[in-house]
């Protein structure tokens, strides 16, 4: 079950991909590259994100493994680019697909969950200086 699976969230993320959102599998299916675009109207407009996927065998009982590449600065992404998100932890559930994990992504890019840090000095400057946190990530993506 989880070859055709796989296969048929690659052909449709292929043939209908969530706005700002890329997939490019590789030989094996089980590992995949993506690319998230930062969201309009916001301090990660313009960047281009890269990420890894790796799908593990008894996908979709257990969720996939996405880390960020590039250097990262946000409260939910830890420095080894490994992300912080529920539903690919303790929320996870098998009525997920891989497209909806990554719109889920972009989405954490601009409202960041604080109550659950991965990058406490992320987390600190997002709460207390806003706009010092955006100059950050504007220069982030500047230098990515």
């Amino acid at each position: 079950m989880s070859n055709l699976r796989i296969c048929n969230e690659i052909v449709k993320l292929n043939s209908d991909p969530p706005i700002g959102i890329s997939i490019f599998v590789n030989e094996d299916i089980y590992n995949w590259d993506a690319i998230i675009m930062g969201p309009n109207d916001s301090p990660w407009e313009g960047g281009i994100f890269n990420l890894k996927i790796n799908i593990p065998e008894d996908y979709p009982h257990k969720p996939p493994k996405i880390k960020f590449l590039n250097k990262m600065f946000h409260p939910n992404i830890y420095k080894n680019g490994d992300i912080c998100i529920d539903i690919l932890q303790n929320k996870w559930s098998p009525v997920y697909d891989i497209s909806t994990i990554l719109v889920s992504i972009q989405s954490l890019l601009t409202d960041p969950n604080i109550n659950s840090p991965a990058n406490v000095e992320a987390s600190n400057l997002y709460s207390n200086n806003l706009k010092e946190y955006n100059k950050k990530i504007k220069k982030m993506i500047e230098e990515n």
